[in-house]
């Protein structure tokens, strides 16, 4: 029989000698006492679980904050905590890895891998733990003064698993985030699709409405978001002149999302010309040109991991052209449709109803539609989605497209709610090469986008700093750029 082969070190690895590993634990201060204060959303974090654990009195729910993801080979992608984690426990950015939120019964406790003495060889050897790879972690007391909750070390998270649930519950997983998890939750209890179903969606919908804190860190997504904005306005020369300057767009927004907050919310959408036709251009590889059109959707992601999404749609020369104008202002209608019927009570469905109403009744004057308004609207027609194939809103919070495990009668189905947060961003997108459509109009995509805040009587624009009429549009570029 062949035998196995013994495993290769990898590569890169420089084994420790002997007298590496009794020297290098000596002679190190003391680390530093770090302030006590709990981080501001833990003043928020205790409604939240209480909210869920009302919901399953009995349970015990398990929400994991994910580990690291493959970029490539032997390199992670950034690490961001799942956002329901973050949601129930406050902590955004990249904490935790492979840390666990338990909720059971009355209380809920963290599990995370917290620091270890400067003896252990993870102080040196582990590119994930190791202080001297990625700097000196919480200890358990920090991580409890900072969330607020009861801290356990990651070690102890498996005994703890083994326990019965008391009062005859169940255990739930919020499942997919930690798989080694999975398969110990199923292990202990088999599997059980819909009770994790559940949790999923209940952990989904807990986030529809925004308490006072994720409503001031949206506002201030929005506000940091309107610095890269400007950015981006004032080199917009610079991007032309570069060549690629999509590129040179993406980039200068980026630097300063990260510098404002965490980074982007998602992948910046920087289309110019054709590009912006295309709904969710992310190559971002093309040029700038006099005369095209900027379509930039983007978004900050505070430290707290909420994001702003907004798109304004730029004229590259300054100035918008007469075909360019008749379409940014039909859809600036349409979104002011959508935003008019946005208030409390009313149906999620109903902005986009409002917006593709006044989409449709352009295209129809324009002679592009082939059928009647009232045809295209109607749940056998669609023609209409030929120019905006998209939906005119989404929530939006930790994630930029959040809440979206959330069941269908409570979001799309459902009533909008003062407190929720939501886009509305309509867009009218003719190709190049679509002959339905006049020459003077090929090749122009517009979208504007705002962040709105539902309230009793109608709506707030967290976003609404962006100028969104044309020829205010058009000063504020000349503005930004004479600065």
């Amino acid at each position: 029989m062949t035998k196995r082969a013994t495993p290769k070190l990898p590569n890169r690895l420089v084994p420790y000698s002997e007298t590496f590993k009794k020297f290098i634990p000596q002679q190190w201060a003391p680390y530093p006492v770090k302030d006590s204060t709990p981080s501001e959303a833990a003043a928020y974090t205790p409604a939240r679980r209480a909210a869920i654990r009302k919901l399953f009195p009995r349970d015990r729910l398990v929400i994991p904050a994910g580990g690291y993801k493959v970029r490539s080979n032997d390199c992670d992608y950034r690490y961001r905590p799942h956002s329901a984690f973050t949601h129930l426990t406050g902590l955004g950015q990249d904490f935790e890895p492979d840390a666990v939120l338990i909720i059971d019964g009355g209380e809920a406790t963290l599990f995370f891998h917290a620091r270890v003495p400067r003896t252990d060889p993870e102080f040196y050897s582990s590119a994930q733990y190791g202080e001297m790879w990625v700097g000196p972690r919480p200890s358990l007391e920090e991580m409890a003064h900072l969330t607020g909750l009861k801290v356990l070390d990651s070690s102890r998270l498996d005994a703890v698993m083994a326990t019965p649930v008391s009062g005859g519950g169940k255990i739930r997983i919020l499942a997919g985030v930690d798989f080694r998890l999975d398969r110990l939750v199923d292990a202990l209890r088999g599997p059980d699709l819909e009770a994790d179903s559940e949790l999923t969606e209940a952990l989904s919908e807990l986030r529809l409405i925004k308490d006072d804190y994720e409503i001031r860190e949206m506002e201030q997504a929005c506000s940091a978001t309107l610095v890269g904005f400007e950015a981006v306005i004032a080199d917009i020369p610079e991007a032309v002149r570069r060549g690629r300057g999509e590129r040179w767009v993406e980039g200068i927004f980026g630097l300063h999302a990260r510098h404002q907050g965490n980074a982007v919310g998602y992948d910046t959408i920087a289309a110019s010309g054709e590009h912006a036709c295309t709904l969710h251009w992310i190559r971002n590889d093309g040029d700038l040109r006099e005369g095209d059109l900027l379509l930039l959707d983007a978004g900050v992601e505070m430290d707290s991991l909420y994001t702003a999404d907004v798109t304004r749609t730029l004229p590259v020369s300054g100035r918008f052209s007469p075909a360019q104008l008749k379409v940014y202002s039909a859809v600036l209608a349409a979104q002011q449709a959508g935003m008019d019927v946005a208030k409390h009570g009313a149906k999620f469905i109903d902005v986009h109803n409002a917006a593709i109403r006044v989409i449709a009744e352009h295209l129809s004057e324009w002679g592009i539609l082939p059928v009647s308004v009232e045809e295209t609207l109607a749940e056998e027609g669609g023609e209409f989605r030929r120019w905006m194939v998209h939906g005119t809103s989404h929530h939006l919070g930790i994630d930029v497209h959040d809440c979206a495990q959330a069941r269908r009668k409570v979001y799309r189905e459902g009533k909008l709610k003062a407190g929720m947060i939501i886009t509305v961003e309509p867009g009218i997108y003719f190709k190049s090469t679509d002959l339905m459509v006049p020459e003077e109009f090929r090749g122009i995509g517009v979208r504007i986008e705002d962040d709105i805040l539902i309230t009793e009587d109608g709506y707030h624009n967290l976003s609404g700093a962006f100028p969104r009429q044309p020829d205010e549009v058009e000063a504020w570029m000349a503005e930004v750029q004479s600065r």
